[in-house]
C-alpha cells in the first residue's frame, strides 16, 4: 500500500497477524530472559526484526520461532529495513508504511517497545535512486528543507505514540576520511545543515523523544578517522545548538586475524569524550563478525564470547549507556553471512543463537556483561 505525502492511513492485513508460534524445543535459555537482566540496571534488551522483500514476508519475521525468541528473550524491537528511506519512499510524493506496520503491529501484540531507525541514513548508496535526479525546484535550499522536514513530520509524526526514541540520522561521517558524506541533499545544502534541519523537525515532532545519531566507528584498528569525524560532528552539534540526546555506537565489532584485535584505550578515550559532552549511549546493532577466528566451532564460539564480553563490560561500565540492541538474534539470519563471508565458507557465528535456535556461549556473555553492568544514571 502506498500513501500521498498529505494523507495517512493504517494499514489492515491478515499478514500482519502472523501465524503461530512455535519456538523449537530445548532452544530457550534457561533463567533470566536478556531483556530481564538488562532491566537489572535500568536498560533494555532487544533486537533486529524484518519481513523480507517487499510484497512478501521472507525474513525473519516469517519465522515463527524467530518471532518466538523475540517475545521470550526482548523487550524492544527495532525495524531492519523497513522504517529507512528505500523501503518508505517508493516516489518523492508517495510512502509505503506496510512493511513497517507489520512489525510494529507485532510489538504491540506482544507488549514489546519500539525503536525508529531512520530518518535520514545520510549515505547516497542507501538513499533510494530517484533522490539523485531529483529536482528539488526554483529556491533548491528551500525544497531540500521541505522535504527533509516533510518526511520527519509523516514518519515520526505517524509513529509519535508508539516510538520515542529514533536514530534520526545514520552513518554521516565516512570512515575512510572522517569527512561528511555528500548527497543529492548537500548539492544545494551544507551536510551540517542536512542534519541540523532533520533534528531540529524531529525535535519539534516528539518534544519528549530520544533523537539519537547513529554511526558504525569501532575499537578495532583502523577506525581513528571515523572516530576523529564523529566527535568533531557532535561537537559541531553541541556548539550550534542541535537537538541531538546520544550516540548510537553500533557495535559491528570484528575479531580481526592477527595483530592487535582491539584498542581499547583510544576507545575509551573516544567514548570518554563523547559522554564528556553530555550525550548519552546506546548499543545500537551488535553482533560479533568472526573472520578472525579459526573454523572449529568450540574454539570459535568462545572467541566471540570472550571477545564480546570484553566489549560489553567496558560499555556497560558507563552509566550512560542505555538500551542494548542486537542486529539478529540468530546466526542464519544475519545479515553478515552474505555481507563479509569467512573465506573458509563456513558461515558466521556471529549471533546470540545458532541456527537451531540453541544458545551459544556468546549468548552467556551477554548475559554476562548484563549483570555485571553498572546502574544507569
Amino acid at each position: 500500500m502506498t500513501i500521498s505525502l498529505n494523507r495517512r492511513q493504517v494499514m489492515t492485513t491478515a499478514l500482519a497477524a502472523g501465524a503461530a508460534m512455535s519456538l523449537p524445543s530445548g532452544a530457550a535459555a534457561t533463567g533470566p530472559s536478556l531483556n530481564d537482566l538488562a532491566r537489572q540496571s535500568g536498560r533494555r534488551f532487544g533486537s533486529c526484526v524484518g519481513t523480507g522483500r517487499p510484497g512478501t514476508l521472507t525474513g525473519t519475521f516469517a519465522d515463527p520461532a524467530y518471532r518466538d525468541l523475540l517475545v521470550a528473550e526482548c523487550g524492544l524491537l527495532v525495524a531492519e529495513n523497513e522504517m529507512k528511506w528505500g523501503a518508505l519512499r517508493p516516489s518523492a510524493d508517495l510512502f509505503s508504511f506496510d512493511r513497517a506496520e507489520i512489525l510494529l503491529n507485532f510489538a504491540k501484540e506482544k507488549g514489546l517497545a519500539f525503536r525508529g531507525h531512520t530518518l535520514l541514513w545520510h549515505h547516497v548508496k542507501w538513499l533510494p535512486a530517484w533522490l539523485n535526479s531529483h529536482d528539488f525546484g526554483a529556491d533548491p535550499v528551500k525544497g531540500v528543507e521541505k522535504m527533509l522536514t516533510d518526511h520527519v513530520a509523516m514518519v515520526a509524526g505517524s509513529y509519535k505514540n508508539r516510538i520515542t526514541s529514533w536514530d534520526v540520522v545514520n552513518e554521516a561521517v565516512d570512515a575512510d576520511t572522517g569527512l561528511m558524506r555528500e548527497t543529492a541533499f548537500t548539492r544545494h545544502v551544507p551536510a551540517e545543515t542536512v542534519l541540523d534541519i532533520t533534528f531540529h523537525k524531529a525535535r519539534e515532532v516528539l518534544p519528549q523523544g530520544q533523537l539519537v545519531y547513529n554511526d558504525y566507528m569501532s575499537w578495532e584498528p583502523g577506525h581513528a578517522k571515523h572516530r576523529d569525524g564523529v566527535l568533531r560532528l557532535l561537537e559541531g552539534f553541541r556548539k550550534r545548538g542541535t537537538p541531538v540526546d546520544a550516540l548510537g555506537v553500533q557495535s559491528h565489532i570484528m575479531v580481526i586475524d592477527g595483530g592487535p584485535r582491539y584498542e581499547e584505550a583510544a576507545w575509551k578515550r573516544f567514548i570518554d569524550e563523547v559522554v564528556g559532552m553530555g550525550y548519552g549511549l546506546l548499543i545500537t546493532e551488535f553482533d560479533v563478525n568472526d573472520k578472525g577466528l579459526p573454523g572449529d566451532i568450540v574454539a570459535r564460539d568462545q572467541g566471540v564470547a570472550d571477545y564480546a564480553r570484553a566489549y560489553l563490560d567496558m560499555m556497560l561500565s558507563y552509566k550512560q549507556t542505555g538500551d542494548v540492541l542486537a542486529w539478529g538474534m540468530v546466526d542464519k539470519y544475519s545479515w553478515l553471512q552474505g555481507f563479509t563471508p569467512r573465506t573458509d565458507k563456513k558461515p558466521q557465528r556471529c549471533c546470540p543463537y545458532d541456527e537451531n535456535f540453541q544458545p551459544k556461549p556468546l549468548r552467556e556473555a551477554i548475559a554476562a556483561s548484563l549483570r555485571g553492568a553498572v546502574t544507569r544514571g
